[in-house]
């Protein structure tokens, strides 16, 4: 159970917004004065941060000033996965008179991760009788990070042989002009993936 379930006196929730991997001591936020609370008194009633046994402490405050500042690394992956929405939720106690207060930090996504493919290298055996039109599938790239910071899009080099299409999370190779194995019987396609702005290479 929360403290605010415990004594049923939670006030308004108090919304902040942070980006991933900010470093300690940050400040998030003044939240004495978003509380119109007077110099001192958070202080004076032992203002404090209360998160979950199992949770890591993430936030704290200075009762000194009111501000509210990182006091771990926030690691957005690991906290939400690939959920779009990651908010912290924390309550402020302060005591005498008991006062709760919801403290909810939403976790923003920096693109602190590159889309990634199973295999550095696919090989492909492609019979020369192969006609044009013939497609093969190619795994897609993942990427931890969320949103435009997520794959965006595919590029495949020039290339004499194969185009690239991709419908919805389907991606092939499209054989565009037929083979020739006494010609070439190795063919080096590089395809590339890219996020809102890195990107990871595939050679094929």
């Amino acid at each position: 159970f929360s403290l605010s379930e415990i004594f049923g006196c939670l006030f308004e929730e108090n919304v902040y917004s942070l980006p991933e991997e900010t470093k300690r001591g940050w400040v998030i936020g003044n939240i004495a004065k978003d509380l119109g609370l007077k110099s001192g008194e958070l202080s004076h009633r032992k203002a404090r941060i209360e998160a979950e046994e199992t949770e890591k402490r993430y936030f704290d405050i200075n009762v000194e000033n009111g501000n509210l500042i990182v006091a771990d690394r926030i690691d957005r992956e690991e906290l939400c996965d690939e959920r779009a929405s990651c908010v912290l939720k924390r309550e402020l106690v302060l005591e005498s008179p008991l006062e709760l207060h919801r403290v909810n930090v939403h976790i923003q996504d920096i693109n602190d991760n590159k889309p990634q493919f199973n295999e550095d290298i696919i090989n492909l055996e492609i019979r020369e009788s192969a006609v044009r039109g013939a497609r093969f599938f190619i795994e897609e790239a993942h990427d931890a990070d969320v949103g435009h910071n997520s794959v965006q899009q595919y590029a495949l080099n020039k290339n004499d042989h194969f185009v690239l299409v991709i419908t919805g999370n389907t991606i092939e190779l499209v054989l565009d002009k037929e083979l020739d194995r006494e010609k070439q019987d190795d063919i080096d396609l590089v395809l590339t993936a890219l996020d809102g702005g890195s990107l990871r290479e595939q050679g094929q």
